[in-house]
């Protein structure tokens, strides 16, 4: 069982991307992975401007990172770019934090033309941050991701049909990474 960190770099308490993350996060679970969820907009903003570190829930935050197996990194797209608050917190991050871990990037957004935000924004820097593996990404069109009457997470059929195998390569990467760690 791996420990995965599930940022969600949305500035809206009524996130679509957050919703769409905890729908990733209960698969994972499913597959018996421990999920820790973590939302940049709880973070305190001025600790989180200042880079101040020694803050209690920024240093905790940072340990969150240095102690999870993988992570899974959720942006809404801004001006063909992930969210600026996700930008602040990974600024923050020591430069090798995702150093010998597995990462899923996600994003979503109101139009297609957004698609390629994840591939040319945001995969880029997840890679330079030390990233052992940055899996195949996905985005969700905003409109696919709704609400239940029961107040659960819906994903439009078609939209969760294709990010199914995009979260078991992720949840391959993070058991390769396990059996690696065994055999050294």
């Amino acid at each position: 069982m791996a420990t995965v960190l599930s940022v969600s770099g949305s500035p809206s308490p009524t996130s679509r991307t957050t919703r769409l993350l905890r729908h990733v996060d209960a698969r994972l679970a499913a597959l018996g992975h421990r999920v820790v969820p973590l939302e940049v907009r709880t973070l305190p903003a001025e600790a989180l401007l200042a880079g101040d570190t020694s803050h209690p829930e920024l240093a905790r935050a940072l340990d969150l990172f240095q102690q999870a197996d993988g992570v899974v990194i959720g942006t809404p797209v801004y001006k063909a770019a992930y969210s600026g608050l996700l930008k602040t917190l990974l600024d923050v991050l020591p430069q090798y934090a995702l150093a010998g871990k597995a990462v899923l990037p996600l994003a979503t957004g109101g139009s297609t033309a957004h698609v390629l935000a994840v591939d040319y924004a945001l995969r880029p820097v997840l890679s330079s941050m030390g990233a052992r593996h940055v899996t195949q990404g996905w985005f969700v069109l905003d409109r696919h991701i709704g609400v239940a009457e029961d107040g659960r997470t819906t994903v439009e059929r078609e939209s969760d049909v294709l990010l199914a195998p995009v979260v078991d390569g992720f949840a391959a990467a993070l058991e390769h990474r396990a059996e690696l760690a065994v055999v050294r």
